[in-house]
C-alpha cells in the first residue's frame, strides 16, 4: 500500500513501527468482522431452525385436531377387558 505513495520516499525510520501497527489494526479489523458474520450465522440458523419448529408444531396440532377417531375405534375401546 505505501510503495507507490510520496511518503514512502522520504523515510525517517519510523516507517516500520507504522507499518506493524496499521498491519496490526487491519487484523484486528478482520477478525473483528468475522466473529460478527460468525455470529451472523450462527444465529440466523438458530432462529430458522426454531422457526420451521414452530411451524411444524402448528401444523401437527392442526392435523390432530382435524382427525376423529371412527366408530369402529369406539367400539373396540368400549369392548370388555
Amino acid at each position: 500500500l505505501r510503495c507507490c505513495t510520496a511518503a514512502s520516499v522520504v523515510t525517517d525510520g519510523s516507517g516500520a513501527a507504522a507499518d506493524e501497527r496499521s498491519l496490526y489494526i487491519m487484523r484486528v479489523v478482520q477478525i473483528a468482522v468475522m466473529c460478527v458474520l460468525a455470529l451472523t450465522v450462527v444465529f440466523g440458523i438458530f432462529f430458522l431452525g426454531c422457526n420451521l419448529l414452530i411451524k411444524s408444531e402448528g401444523m401437527i396440532n392442526f392435523l390432530v385436531k382435524d382427525r376423529r377417531p371412527s366408530k369402529e375405534a369406539e367400539a373396540v375401546v368400549v369392548g370388555p377387558y
